[in-house]
Order: structure tokens, then C-alpha cells, then sequence
């Protein structure tokens, strides 16, 4: 926005009851700071002093798969048989829906 004369200014703020633009940067209140307080970060894999390499920086490194603590299944010992489940038939969907017969009585 190109500035205006200072009679201008004068006017307008005069016809406005109100002193416009002043000081624009200081009408946020939103902006950082310039002294910030220090970032507080969690100690991770490269926060080491010795043995801090340009490889081996990389956290992604350090990370094995899981570990398996408990499996899901059952396991069974040699030669024995697994619990005797019974033979169960197939699934069959219920009984068939018999539409209703239409009237057979005529006027």
C-alpha cells in the first residue's frame, strides 16, 4: 500500500475518529518472540557424545523387529494329539422365504 502525505493521513484519521495504521507491526500480538526459551527434547540415539557417527545418527538403525512375547497359538509338544473337536456339518443359511400367494378370490 503506497503511503499517503501527511495531510492525507491527518484527514483520514481525522474522518475516521480513529488513528489509522499506526505502527502495523506491532498490532500482532500472535508474533514469536525473539529470545526464545531453550527446546526441551527427548535423549534419543544421537545425543551421544562419543561414537556419534555420520551412519550410525540415524534412529531408524537402532530399531529391531518385535519381539514375541506370548504367541496366539497354541503350541502342541511331539506326539501328542490336539483336543478332539467334532466333526461339524456345513453352515446351511435358514429356512427359504415363501412369498405370500396372491388372492384368488376375484370380484
Amino acid at each position: 500500500m503506497a503511503t499517503a502525505t501527511r495531510v492525507i493521513q491527518r484527514l483520514r484519521n481525522f474522518l475516521s475518529g480513529q488513528e489509522l495504521q499506526a505502527k502495523l507491526q506491532l498490532r500482532y500480538e500472535e508474533i514469536a518472540k525473539r529470545t526464545q526459551p531453550p527446546p526441551k527434547l527427548a535423549v534419543g540415539p544421537s545425543h551421544k557424545f562419543a561414537d556419534n557417527y555420520y551412519f550410525t545418527r540415524d534412529g531408524r538403525r537402532e530399531s529391531s523387529p518385535a519381539t514375541v512375547v506370548m504367541s496366539s497359538q497354541k503350541a502342541l509338544t511331539a506326539g501328542s494329539q490336539g483336543a478332539e473337536v467334532p466333526a461339524k456339518g456345513p453352515v446351511t443359511p435358514g429356512p427359504v422365504y415363501k412369498w405370500p400367494s396372491l388372492s384368488t378370490d376375484l370380484p
